[in-house]
C-alpha cells in the first residue's frame, strides 16, 4: 500500500491567472484591431497567440463602475458604485476573493479605483498595492535623472483648472522622466518580482496601469514617436452642437491633432510595459500554465462628436479591447458576436475551476475560447452612465441611447444646456456607424423594442427593482432606474 501511494502522480498544479488591465484604452486604437497608426507590438502579438474579442463592451463608460462592475461580475447599479468617487463595500463579493478561496494567492499592483487606503485582505487581495501605495513606492525608489537640457516636459496635471489644452497635453510633452523611471514601467517590474517570487505557488495578479489615461503619460525618449500632422480630426456635425461639452469648444484642429497624438504615444508606453510583463511571465516557464487576460476598463473619444472623454454611450466610450491567451487551451482566433465586461469574471472561474460568483450577471465565454458554438450568444449590450442619467443598448445593427436630461452633471463635462429634459436617440450602426443621425422616427418599431429591453435588464438586475412604483410608463420607469444609489 505505501508503495502504491508513493507511485501515485502528483496532482496538477493550479494554472495561475494574471489580469492585465489599462486606463481608458480605446478598442479602436490597437494594431490587432486594424489602426494603422498604433504601434501596440505586444498586445498583437498577445490576440495573435489567444483569442481576440472584436465587439467588447465595458457596462459603464468611466472608471470606477466599470471596474468594480467587472470585478463584483455585477452590473454598476447592482456593485453599488455608478459614480466616479464611491468605494466599493467590503461586503460584495468579488473575483479575487473567489480565487482566494480556491486556493490562489492574490495581488494588485497598481491603479483598482478603490477610493481607499489599500489593507491586507483588500476585496480578496492578500497583497494590495494600489494607488497610494504604488505611487509611495515609486518615489521612494526612484530617483529621476537630470533631464537633458532644452526638452520641455508637462507641467503638473490640473484637470478642468487649466484649459483644456493643457491637460489633455496638446503639446504632446513627455513626463519629465526617462523609461526606466516611470511609474508604468515601475509597476511592471514590481508585476515581475512578484511573479520571480511565486513561481511554485498558484497565484492571481492583477497588473494595472494608469496609461493611456490623461494626460497621456509617456517617457522623454518617445516623445518624438507621432508627428500630429499624420492624425485627421474626426467629423464634429451640426447635429453634435448642443452635446458638445464647454471645456472643448476651444481645442482648434491643432490642439486635436497634438491631444491624439499624446494619446497614442500614452499607448505605446502601456504596450511596452505590457511587453514586459509578458516577458517575464516566459522567462520564468510560466507561460504555459498561465490564463491571461487583458483588457481596458473602458474607451475613449478622441473627437469623435467633439469630445476628449469618455462619459458617454457613444461608441468609442464603450468598446474596449480584450484578450484571453492560455497556450495549448485556447483556440487563436477573433470572435465577432457581442460580448460584456460582465461576462470577464465568469469566464475566468469556469476556465480555472473556481466557484462561480453568487450573483452573476455575465455568462462564461469558455465554448468560444475552445471553438464550441456558443449557446445563445448575446443579441445586445448593455452600458450605463449614471452621472448623466444615460443608458443604451447596442446590438449588432442599432444603438439606443435613453438619457433623462434632468441631472447637472457633476464630473465637469457639463453642456451649454445642462438639463435638456429627456432625450430618446436611435442610430442605425450600418448605414450612419459614425452615430449621427437620430433614426427613432424612421424606425419607431425599433426604438420601442430596445426601450422595453433596457427596462427589463434593469429590472432583472437591479436590487432596488421590488421597489419601482407602480403604474409609470416605460420612460418614466427608466428614468426611476436611471438615478445613482451609490451609498
Amino acid at each position: 500500500m505505501a508503495g502504491a501511494a508513493a507511485a501515485r502522480p502528483a496532482e496538477p498544479r493550479r494554472p495561475n491567472f494574471l489580469f492585465l488591465i489599462a486606463d481608458d484604452h480605446a478598442g479602436y486604437v490597437l494594431g490587432a484591431d486594424g489602426d494603422k497608426f498604433a504601434r501596440t507590438p505586444h498586445l498583437d502579438r498577445l490576440a495573435g497567440e489567444g483569442t481576440r474579442f472584436a465587439r467588447h463592451y465595458s457596462n459603464a463608460p468611466v472608471c470606477t463602475p466599470s471596474r468594480q462592475s467587472f470585478l463584483t461580475g455585477q452590473m454598476p447599479h447592482s456593485a453599488g458604485v455608478t459614480v466616479l468617487r464611491t468605494p466599493l463595500s467590503d461586503e460584495k463579493p468579488t473575483l479575487a476573493k473567489q480565487l482566494r478561496q480556491a486556493g490562489y494567492h492574490t495581488a494588485v499592483f497598481g491603479k483598482m479605483h478603490f477610493n481607499r487606503p489599500a489593507s491586507p485582505g483588500q476585496h480578496g487581495f492578500d497583497l494590495p498595492v494600489t494607488e497610494g501605495e504604488i505611487t509611495r513606492a515609486w518615489k521612494a525608489a526612484v530617483k529621476p535623472a537630470p533631464r537633458p537640457a532644452g526638452i520641455k516636459t508637462k507641467p503638473e496635471w490640473r484637470p478642468f483648472r487649466d484649459p483644456a489644452r493643457i491637460w489633455l497635453n496638446a503639446d504632446k510633452l513627455p513626463y519629465p522622466c526617462h523609461y526606466e523611471e516611470m511609474r508604468g514601467a515601475f509597476i511592471a517590474r514590481q508585476a515581475a518580482h512578484y511573479l520571480e517570487g511565486h513561481r511554485t505557488t498558484p497565484f492571481a495578479l492583477w497588473v494595472s496601469f494608469q496609461e493611456p489615461h490623461s494626460p497621456f503619460d509617456f517617457p522623454i525618449e518617445d516623445r518624438d514617436l507621432f508627428d500630429p500632422a499624420r492624425f485627421p480630426t474626426p467629423r464634429v456635425g451640426p447635429e453634435d452642437a448642443g452635446q458638445v461639452p464647454l471645456i472643448f469648444r476651444d481645442l482648434t484642429d491643432a490642439d486635436k491633432r497634438g491631444i491624439i497624438a499624446a494619446y497614442y504615444t500614452s499607448v505605446t508606453f502601456l504596450d511596452r510595459n505590457v511587453g514586459l510583463v509578458l516577458a517575464r511571465l516566459r522567462e520564468l516557464d510560466l507561460e504555459k500554465n498561465t490564463l491571461v487576460v487583458y483588457m481596458g476598463d473602458n474607451g475613449y473619444c478622441l473627437g469623435q462628436h467633439g469630445r476628449f472623454e469618455k462619459h458617454c454611450c457613444y461608441e468609442p466610450a464603450i468598446r474596449i479591447p480584450l484578450i484571453l491567451r492560455w497556450p495549448g487551451r485556447i483556440r487563436r482566433g477573433v470572435v465577432t458576436d457581442l460580448t460584456e465586461a460582465v461576462d470577464v469574471a465568469p469566464t475566468v472561474l469556469d476556465l480555472l475551476g473556481a466557484e462561480r460568483l453568487p450573483v452573476q450577471h455575465g455568462r462564461s465565454l469558455r465554448p468560444y475560447l475552445e471553438g464550441w458554438p456558443m449557446p445563445a450568444p448575446r443579441d445586445h449590450v448593455f452600458s450605463e452612465y449614471l452621472e448623466n442619467e444615460e443608458a443604451c443598448i447596442r446590438t449588432r445593427r442599432y444603438k439606443f441611447i435613453f438619457c433623462s436630461g434632468k441631472r447637472e452633471r457633476q464630473d465637469g463635462y457639463k453642456t451649454g444646456n445642462p438639463t435638456p429634459g429627456r432625450s430618446i436617440r436611435l442610430y442605425d450602426l450600418k448605414q450612419d456607424p459614425g452615430e449621427f443621425t437620430d433614426a427613432s422616427k424612421q424606425h419607431p418599431e425599433v426604438a420601442a423594442r430596445l426601450q422595453r429591453l433596457m427596462l427589463d435588464r434593469f429590472r432583472k438586475t437591479h436590487p432596488e427593482a421590488a421597489q419601482e412604483p407602480k403604474g409609470l410608463a416605460e420612460p418614466e420607469a427608466i428614468e426611476w432606474y436611471l438615478r445613482p444609489r451609490d451609498a
